[in-house]
């Protein structure tokens, strides 16, 4: 069935129900945007059967034509909340790696974050994870949402993010860094370079592309930034699965 704007449909796996907004093209293929009842958006790959619609197993198609939203959307293509005043923070967190995470998380998904009352809190480094899990003391009512670099089978990434308890999620991308996540050509270059293992990935990376240091890197990269469209759906669906998650919380109740 062609994915029109509008069209409700439920994802087979998750659960999540919502109306067809947009779409995204990612590594394994094409991907829609949904949109439920309280405004929030998660994106899932259109593979077949995928979908249910009144209960019975749909595959989605990419509709010719697709009509422009009409509503003001913010930089991670949600609805653009009203205006009010800010919330008190959640007391579930959602924690990266590093600066760069964090403020590329910050550039696409403030404005959500900001509305749900959802801070974003940096690991410096994944080795910290299991001291910081300590001390934050993940439970019901105090979530732990978990953004990883290079989370794929058998690599230190996936070691480190084991065995960490029922209220905390872990979601990640295959990317080596989170630069890597941003499209190549938003940067002006038609794919990031391959740097060998022995060597530091950035650093490496600017030597290749005679970007100067890792810090005048990322003022270029950051600066190239504006909105989801700049940035791979594998990084999209990891952060919104991440927000779902520490903000599915009744917090009065701590269910």
């Amino acid at each position: 069935m062609p994915a029109e704007r509008g069209l409700v449909v439920e994802d087979a796996v998750s659960g999540f129900c919502g109306a067809v907004v947009g779409f995204e093209r990612g590594y394994d293929g094409e991907h829609v945007r949904l949109e439920d009842r309280a405004g929030r958006t998660r994106i899932f790959a259109m593979r077949e059967a995928a979908f249910l619609i009144d209960g019975v197993p749909t595959t989605l198609t990419r509709p010719t034509v697709v009509s422009a939203p009409a509503r003001r959307l913010t930089a991670s293509g949600s609805v653009a909340a009203p205006v009010r005043r800010a919330r008190t923070a959640r007391a579930s967190r959602i924690f990266v790696e590093g600066v760069h995470d964090a403020a590329l998380v910050e550039r696409i998904w403030g404005d959500d974050l900001r509305a749900e009352g959802v801070v974003v809190c940096s690991l410096d480094g994944l080795d910290n994870l299991a001291q910081v899990m300590a001390e934050f003391a993940p439970a019901p009512h105090r979530r732990a949402g978990i953004l990883v670099d290079h989370l794929v089978a058998d690599s230190k990434e996936s070691r480190l993010t084991a065995g960490l308890g029922p209220h905390v999620l872990v979601c990640g991308h295959p990317f080596v860094d989170v630069w890597e996540a941003v499209k190549p050509e938003r940067v002006g270059i038609t794919a990031w370079p391959t740097v060998p293992r022995s060597e530091e990935w950035k650093a490496g990376v600017c030597r290749r592309l005679g970007w100067g240091s890792p810090q005048d890197g990322w003022r270029h990269i950051y600066g190239r930034v504006s909105d989801f469209r700049d940035v791979r759906v594998e990084l999209l669906r990891s952060v919104e699965e991440l927000i779902d998650f520490v903000t599915s919380v009744d917090t009065d109740s701590g269910r």
